[in-house]
């Protein structure tokens, strides 16, 4: 006959679930995990086993899991319901282990601190090494003046129009100027400044992602007007219903990732999970709005891009450092060109194809894989080329490819089947193409042309 564990601790729970009385260690977590004696139980998976004995007036036994500082716990718990003229329950300890948490990997954490950011900025720019603006786009509100007078100060020193409170308009070091805070002219919300430097491990950054977050929820706005909901009505999405979505999704899926990713505090991992749930709701919804929008944008009449002399090796590059959490999360190398190649064609619309291009590499291709993006002239046009070692495509799917709300049949990943068809609009606009090229099992090749800029290429 087995031999039962010995008893380490007793607790007791009344009808509304709380805890009434603990004996150590279950008093020291329950205070831990940020309960009161008595209080409600605040260690959830001992919550919901408390909560099921009593509902369903049954003994219930089974290992449960906590974080108690930078301790894991694992505790075997019992949960005996009392007799039908008594509430709640009686708990009884039987082991109890805990080990020290691993701490994330530093890199990682940035990454994710940095994904977050992403997600809920509300303008982002490009900027040199020296600070100087390349491009800024914002879709807020309370930013329009700020990106419309940083947009024709291209050229110059960002700080020329995000002075930081503490230090002014002078030139400092980007570590000094990352997390400052800002006012915005035009705004009653508190911003704050953040720059991730673009640069390889040990050397100087050869520019930076600036963006600009606000911890406080954009002021509602009423429509103007009534909205119709009439199917093939023009300017919906975009213009009315997407700037009101993208900011709430958004925060919700920062806040679900900060859960996700402990950075708020200890989580089991079950609840660290349904956070994750969330936060890839979240995405799901928030990329079908951004598709949603840009689809009206590139069907309106007279849509036009603003080309510019650009380097497409400098747009590749942004492109998988956005990426690069998403690839190293499912193993996968993202091998971007390290040459130049001049182009004429917009850059933010460039950036958004191969966005669109990496992300499908890495999404349909097997873990520990490798994307690769590489650049070629072809007489007057400038290629950028994104390869994978995913299963390939078929002759009559790549005809198919790039229709609207065309994936081939593919259902649970999420997405709209608008990106890759918006991706050749683009192309198109900016008078070039996009094509694929593959065999199935032999991988997909998809060439994003754009016109060559007529100068030499820097060597």
């Amino acid at each position: 006959m087995a031999v039962q564990e010995p008893i380490l601790a007793r607790a007791a729970s009344d009808g509304a679930d709380r805890l009434v009385h603990a004996e150590e260690p279950l008093a020291g977590l329950q205070r831990n995990c940020g309960g009161d004696l008595p209080g409600l139980i605040a260690v959830p998976e001992l919550l919901e086993l408390v909560r099921k004995a009593r509902l369903y007036r049954l003994r219930l036994a089974r290992s449960i899991s906590a974080q108690d500082g930078g301790e894991a716990i694992t505790a075997w718990v019992e949960v005996d319901p009392r007799g039908e003229d008594e509430d709640g329950c009686d708990i009884v300890l039987r082991s109890w282990q805990s080990a020290p948490i691993a701490p994330d990997d530093t890199r990682l954490a940035i990454d994710r601190r940095a994904a977050l950011d992403r997600e809920v900025s509300e303008l982002s720019a490009r900027l040199d090494a020296e600070q100087r603006i390349l491009f800024v786009t914002s879709d807020s509100p309370d930013l329009q003046e700020l990106a419309r007078a940083m947009s024709a100060g291209l050229g110059r020193p960002f700080t020329d129009f995000l002075a930081p409170e503490s230090h002014g308009a002078r030139a400092l070091h980007w570590r000094l100027l990352d997390g400052a805070p800002v006012r915005v002219s035009g705004s009653k919300r508190d911003w704050r400044i953040v720059l991730l430097p673009q640069a390889k491990p040990g050397h100087d950054p050869v520019g930076f992602e600036l963006l600009l977050v606000s911890d406080e929820p954009p002021p509602a706005e009423e429509p103007e007007g009534e909205i119709s909901l009439v199917p093939g009505s023009q300017g919906l999405v975009g213009h009315d219903l997407a700037p009101v979505l993208r900011q709430p999704i958004a925060r919700i899926v920062a806040n679900a990732e900060t859960i996700r990713s402990r950075l708020a505090g200890p989580l089991p991992d079950a609840y660290a999970n349904y956070a994750a749930e969330i936060a890839n709701a979240g995405r799901l919804l928030l990329g079908l709005v951004e598709d949603l929008g840009d689809l009206e944008v590139v069907e309106s009449a007279g849509f036009a891009t603003a080309p510019d002399h650009i380097d497409l090796g400098e747009v590749a590059r942004q492109a998988a450092g956005i990426l690069g959490v998403r690839a190293r999360e499912k193993g996968i190398s993202v091998a971007a060109p390290v040459a130049a190649l001049r182009a004429v064609a917009e850059f933010r619309r460039v950036l958004q194809v191969l966005i669109n291009l990496i992300g499908n590499a890495i999404r349909y291709s097997p873990e520990g894989s490798r994307v690769e993006v590489r650049l070629e002239r072809h007489g007057g046009q400038a290629c950028v080329i994104v390869s994978d070692e995913g299963p390939g495509l078929a002759e009559a799917d790549q005809a198919i490819v790039f229709e609207k709300f065309e994936r081939l049949g593919r259902s649970g990943d999420g997405g709209s089947g608008l990106g890759l068809y918006i991706s050749r609009r683009l192309a198109r606009a900016m008078g070039g193409d996009l094509r694929v090229e593959s065999e199935p099992g032999q991988g997909a090749r998809f060439i994003l042309e754009v016109p060559a800029d007529g100068a030499a290429d820097p060597q």
